[in-house]
């Protein structure tokens, strides 16, 4: 294991499993999924920064739904470290949770959030930067967001925009931020882009598990306290009677929202907060048209015609660009182009890619209907 100060990643599992309908379900999201390769979204998360933290270190933030599902993928996770939140209450409440909770174990510890459901394509190089951002974190009253390097004019990421570097030994490509936007305009973003000085928010965060609970405490008043008192009564026969009253009483926010848009307001030199811009083959795999995209341009999957398979047999006729997932049917595609075709043992998806986004509209439906057979 790589020597770092105590880490302890927090990652962020919640989800209601609308986006890779009908693969995804509410108690079988995209990150218990095994959308690339053999290993879950989650897995492969947890194997990842297992080498920068013991298996014992890490904390998974979880509901009720994906409880059962994420222990048995888990195994070297300690169960009471997989966290089934009583309501979704959004990402502060979540990652303010931890803090308390680790805080009272060691202040000095640095907690990492992280996304349970991304793609990294070069670890080595993630686990670098990782370590970097550990000990910027360790070094005082910081808030680390990694940054990624922006390829395109993405309207679906917040953006970061960051000022002068740091002049640090230990903070060797830190830059400070000035301020946060959250999903611009096609304009905005082209402009962004343009600027040089803009990064995707990866929504992965470091910082000590004080200097986040101090935060919570500023910025975040009357959730606070509740928070607290729910970390107080953590391993006593009290903390689930406790949890399920207090927790859903937390206001439903962001913590970039809450937190670190706050401090950024202080301006770039006062708030403590920084950007590592950061490449390591980054993919937040948000849709089927991404996965289709990532798998066929990173994965090399696709075939002469762009048409990207997981099924037990493709045969194609002038068909181009499109995702077929069907394992246990052979399928024909004839004449077809830009297509998701989607089999499960219950349901078949079949969509445009660049409408691929909607599938959460076919969910919405199928709920005011009462089938939760297929939710």
């Amino acid at each position: 294991m790589l020597n770092t100060p105590d880490f302890r990643p927090v990652i962020l599992a919640g989800g209601s499993g609308t986006r890779f309908w009908p693969r995804s379900r509410r108690a079988h999201a995209k990150q218990v999924l095994a959308l690339d390769g053999d290993r879950s979204m989650l897995q492969q998360t947890v194997e990842r920064l297992a080498q920068l933290a013991a298996p014992q270190s890490i904390w998974v933030i979880t509901n009720e739904l994906l409880s059962a599902e994420i222990q048995s993928q888990l195994q070297g996770v300690p169960m009471r470290q997989i966290v089934e939140e009583p309501a979704a209450r959004n990402t502060a409440p979540a990652c303010g949770l931890a803090a308390f909770l680790i805080e009272r174990e060691n202040p000095q510890a640095v907690l990492g959030v992280f996304p349970s459901d991304h793609v990294i394509g070069d670890e080595p190089r993630f686990l670098k930067r990782i370590q970097q951002g550990i000990h910027l974190a360790a070094s005082g009253d910081v808030m680390v967001v990694l940054g990624i390097e922006p390829s395109r004019a993405e309207t679906g990421y917040g953006y970061i925009e960051t000022g002068d570097s740091v002049r640090c030994a230990e903070e060797e490509g830190a830059l400070h931020v000035r301020r946060f936007t959250e999903k611009p305009s096609a304009h905005r973003a082209e402009e962004f882009v343009a600027a040089g000085n803009y990064f995707w928010n990866s929504g992965m965060f470091l910082w000590s598990a004080r200097t986040l609970a101090n935060a919570v405490r500023e910025h975040l008043p009357e959730m606070a306290p509740l928070l607290e008192e729910i970390a107080a009564a953590w391993d006593t026969p009290r903390f689930a009677q406790v949890f399920s009253e207090l927790y859903p009483k937390c206001e439903n926010i962001s913590v970039d929202y809450a937190i670190l848009e706050p401090r950024s307001a202080k301006g770039q030199h006062l708030s403590g907060l920084f950007c590592l811009p950061s490449e390591f083959g980054w993919n937040d795999l948000g849709s089927w048209e991404s996965l289709f995209e990532f798998q066929r341009d990173t994965r090399l999957r696709g075939d002469e015609s762009g048409n990207v398979a997981e099924s037990s047999g493709v045969m194609t006729v002038d068909a181009e660009n499109n995702y077929v997932y069907s394992p246990r049917k052979h399928v024909a595609l004839v004449g077809v182009s830009d297509l998701v075709i989607v089999e499960t043992e219950d349901a078949i998806l079949v969509a445009r890619r660049s409408r691929s986004q909607d599938v959460g509209r076919i969910v919405k439906e199928l709920t005011a209907e009462g089938r939760n057979e297929l939710i």
